[in-house]
């Protein structure tokens, strides 16, 4: 209150500060009555889960304590004493207030405190999703409420645990109703233990109620857990009973699936049987309740009978396609696999059932295949499939074989024993069976055995003995060639290598063999490098020797016999049993190296020389100077003096590499014959050959000259040009027409006579033949490839033809000054007397005009008339011609006006004259005009 308190004797004395002090302290009563009311009765907690619990026990202890701090203030104890002191009636009503505000307070503490202890239990049920944490939470949180029931003043009565029990049921139930979607719930796979894990936490629930329940009785020191059981897991119960029919609907369909091997679904109708499994689901996902309310427990009773009542109806079609399986199937092996398959993977009930009857079909079906492998046996015991042994030798390979066939029947009967179902069975012959035909292939293999050991000591000891090569006669498969020799083969004999084989195998499969095979055996790896090296030694002298032309094998006779020597040891001497074998082949080796980098260096020295006979064969005689621009055309006698200039160059060095061929022959007769004569007799055939190379070189280089030549001739870039006169009363060219002729054919002379820069070999030789005297010549004669080169037909056709195109050029051209007719009358040589004599006539001033007119039009034309023309190779430059007429066209103007000039002249002095006398007889009439007389006088002038 708003009063000064000091002292208390003055406020004890003064009735009216007593009543306002008891005024102060009934409105504190009521205040604390209404915050009672508030916090106990008006405000129950925020939710349904046991969290809300937790903070309302802590909000009304935060609040109590407050309004019990503030009843320890000073101003509020002494106010208290002075009312206890004036005996006021409202100190001892307040005192009964406060005492049961303390209570209250002392309880919110208390429950505040407990339940603070289990508040990390509390958030792990909060985490709806996590249930494998709240299956770990829920033993302790049931241990922590029995601490609570045994150890609280307040937490231990059935009022106040059973709706803390509650709010938790309702938790879990509520998390696994916020979890489980059975609309959405079969579309995952990993849900399955999602649910399972859910009805565990609804289970363990319940059971960790009744273990503690258990506990409390065992201790008996308070009162026991008699709640209501409906309440705390009536909802639990049956949403765990959900979860129990959703988890077996997903071990149906797993099951059911299981029955669906990839062998199965091959069946018909077994799409079917699959379409109605993954039907099974719909009706789940099509539900419009929530299956975990009690109230909708009648419709999910509905949609599960109607399930099992589908999967009867799909067990029973499933057994039916099984059936129709081991009837239909061809391997035994394979149905006993299926068998056991479906042995260890889970399945249906009622199917497992039925398939134990099935072995007895296994093993009808496996004496059906004994006897089959039986049969296969009988047919082909004789001529075992390659196929199946194609990498092993006959004798080891039909052992194996039918070993393959023992073993084939062998496995199924070995795992069928291990299976109790069927050492039960009545089939017992399939052992019978299977143990008759494994000693019927035994007795086989002993045999084949028997006469390949035999037939091996009989034979290996000859085989051993051959040579390592023999012969055959061989022909060089070179072109033009006819070069025959000796052909080398290497003498293994396959039955050697069978032997070996069949030994190294009969050993692995454990079959005794003959000692020396034994030893062959062993030695196979050597064997086989040395027929390997052999056969390199043979392909490489074989080849070396089929790759040789004629010429070769008689030059090189001396290295060839060298080489055959090395090799006719494994020919004669050596044999199979020799210890020399890799002495001989590598001394053999070496022989056939030696020889093949002598061929090979001469195969060298002739690309060298087919290089240089490249270059000549190629070689350009008529390089024709480049130009950019058509008036930059050289003339004729430039243009060829060019040519010639150029091709003396060129048959200089082709000169040259004439020479370097002569030169390398020699380098090849050192490397043959160890000398440089040139002329060895080995070789006679040898230098010819490329003699003969020279002249078709030279001829080829000749005749495509000729030929490009030609062909440029007439084609159309203009490669020189030629100037068009005037001589008249002619036009030519200048040069003229035969001095072109005789130009260009020289041109395709010179190329011919290129070749006299080319001597001929002596006979039986690479040297040149120096000059000779013959007889009726009074100087030495050079023999060179000339006289042979111009007797060839090709190069005369060409010539010829070469030359009949010059003529069909210059003709073309001259055709073209045909169009220069038109001007003949520039052209004569008497036009000027026509002139004079046309002046004499004294023609009249028209006339005049129009010879005038005449000459000019014909002047104009000539002006406009092309300066050139490109005839194929030529350019025709008429610059001088067109030059020529303009003059002579200007030439007869200006006579033609020196004559006109004169007669005019005289009848101007003879009409001045007629005036003057007119003048004066006017001026004597006095009739003058001044006017006449200037105009006179001007016309005179």
């Amino acid at each position: 209150p708003d009063l000064d308190l000091e002292p208390e004797d003055v406020l004890i004395s003064s009735p009216d500060l007593v009543e306002n002090l008891e005024q102060c302290v009934m409105n504190w009563q009521t205040q604390i009555t209404i915050v009672l009311q508030d916090i106990f009765v008006s405000f129950p907690p925020q939710g349904p889960g046991p969290l809300p619990e937790l903070t309302l026990w802590e909000r009304r202890a935060t609040v109590l304590g407050a309004l019990t701090e503030q009843l320890k203030q000073p101003a509020v104890e002494k106010i208290l004493k002075v009312l206890g002191v004036a005996n006021a009636g409202i100190a001892q009503t307040f005192e009964g207030t406060i005492i049961e505000l303390t209570n209250y307070h002392l309880e919110s503490n208390s429950n505040s405190r407990y339940l603070k202890t289990v508040e990390r239990h509390f958030l792990n049920l909060q985490k709806g999703g996590n249930f494998s944490l709240q299956l770990e939470t829920i033993p302790t949180l049931m241990e922590r409420l029995q601490t609570m029931w045994l150890s609280s003043r307040h937490y231990n009565t059935n009022e106040r645990m059973v709706p803390l029990m509650e709010r938790i049921a309702w938790q879990l139930c509520e998390n696994v109703a916020q979890e489980i979607h059975v609309q959405t719930l079969f579309r995952y796979k990993e849900v399955k233990s999602q649910v399972f894990v859910a009805k565990q936490v609804l289970e363990k629930w319940k059971l960790s109620y009744f273990e503690n329940r258990a506990e409390i009785e065992k201790l008996g020191r308070s009162s026991r857990w008699e709640f209501d059981r409906e309440k705390l897991f009536k909802m639990s119960d049956y949403m765990a009973s959900v979860c129990q029919d959703i988890h077996d609907v997903f071990q149906v369909l797993e099951e059911l699936y299981n029955i669906f091997s990839p062998e199965l679904k091959g069946m018909k109708g077994i799409d079917e049987v699959i379409r109605r499994v993954d039907g099974l689901v719909l009706p789940f996902q099509e539900v419009t309740f929530n299956p975990f309310r009690i109230s909708n427990k009648s419709n999910w009773k509905t949609i599960m009978k109607d399930f099992n009542i589908t999967v009867k109806d799909i067990e029973e079609e499933s057994v039916s396609i099984i059936d129709k399986f081991f009837t239909n199937t061809h391997s035994s092996a394979h149905a006993f696999d299926i068998l056991m398959r479906f042995k260890q993977n889970r399945s249906r009930d009622a199917i497992s059932l039925h398939l134990l009857g099935k072995f007895d079909n296994v093993l009808t079906q496996y004496c059906k295949e004994v006897d089959n492998i039986r049969k296969m046996f009988e047919a082909k015991k004789d001529d075992p499939p390659l196929n199946i042994t194609k990498y092993e030798p006959p004798v080891a390979g039909a052992i194996r074989w039918a070993w393959t066939l023992v073993e084939h029947s062998k496995q199924p009967i070995v795992a069928f024993l291990k299976v109790p179902e069927i050492l039960q069975s009545e089939k017992s012959e399939a052992k019978n069976k299977y143990v008759e035909l494994a000693l019927q292939i035994k007795e086989y293999q002993e045999k084949k055995h028997e006469i390949w050991l035999h037939r091996t000591e009989s034979e290996l000891p000859l085989l051993i003995k051959q040579t390592l090569l023999t012969t055959s006669e061989g022909t060089s498969t070179a072109k033009g060639c006819s070069n025959t020799h000796v052909r080398y083969i290497v003498n293994f004999s396959p039955q050697l290598k069978e032997i070996m084989s069949e030994a190294r195998y009969l050993v692995l499969l454990g079959y005794p063999v003959p000692e020396l095979a034994q030893s062959v055996a062993l030695q196979e790896e050597h064997f086989l490098r040395y027929v390997s090296d052999l056969n390199h030694l043979v392909s490489s002298y074989n080849s070396i020797m089929d790759s040789l032309s004629q010429t070769h094998a008689i030059m090189l006779a001396p290295r060839i016999k060298a080489a055959k020597k090395e090799i006719d040891f494994g020919f004669k001497r050596i044999n199979w049993g020799s210890s020399g074998i890799a002495d001989f082949i590598s001394r053999g080796l070496k022989a056939v190296a030696n020889f093949e980098a002598v061929l090979n260096q001469i195969l060298k020295n002739e690309r060298d020389i087919e290089s240089k006979l490249q270059s000549i064969q190629t070689a350009n005689l008529l390089k024709f100077p480049v130009t950019d621009k058509s008036n930059e055309l050289p003339g004729i006698r430039e243009f060829c003096d060019h040519l010639e200039r150029e091709r003396v160059k060129t048959v200089a060095l082709l000169r040259r590499n004439y020479t370097d061929i002569s030169l390398t022959i020699i380098m090849t007769e050192h490397l043959i014959m160890d000398t440089n004569s040139g002329k060895a007799s080995l070789m006679e055939t040898y230098y010819t050959y490329w003699e003969r190379r020279v002249f078709n070189s030279l001829e080829k280089m000749v005749l495509r000259n000729i030929q490009t030549f030609n062909s440029l001739l007439m084609g159309d870039t203009a490669l020189f040009q030629i100037n068009a006169i005037l001589s008249a009363p002619k036009i030519e060219l200048q040069p003229k027409s035969s001095e072109i002729s005789m130009l260009l054919l020289q041109c395709v002379k010179n190329c011919i006579e290129s070749t006299k820069q080319f001597p001929r070999w002596m006979r039986g030789t690479c040297i040149k033949c120096p000059p000779q005297k013959v007889v009726g010549e009074d100087e030495l004669v050079t023999f060179t490839f000339f006289t042979d080169v111009w007797q060839s037909s090709q190069i005369s056709e060409n010539v010829f033809t070469v030359s009949q195109n010059i003529k069909n050029l210059l003709f073309s051209v001259d055709q073209y000054f045909t169009h220069w007719k038109r001007y003949k009358l520039l052209l004569k040589m008497k036009v000027a007397t026509e002139i004079e004599r046309f002046a004499k006539k004294n023609p009249s001033c028209a006339m005049y005009d129009n010879k005038l007119q005449y000459f000019e039009n014909l002047n104009q034309e000539v002006k406009q008339e092309v300066l050139c023309k490109t005839e194929h190779i030529i350019h025709l430059n008429m610059k001088p011609l067109v030059s020529s007429l303009r003059n002579i066209a200007e030439s007869r103007i200006s006579s033609l006006c020196s004559f006109l000039n004169k007669p005019a002249k005289e009848e101007m002095f003879m009409l001045r004259d007629k005036f003057m006398v007119l003048i004066s007889e006017m001026m004597l009439k006095n009739v003058f005009l001044s006017n006449t007389v200037f105009f006179t006088h001007d016309l005179c002038s």
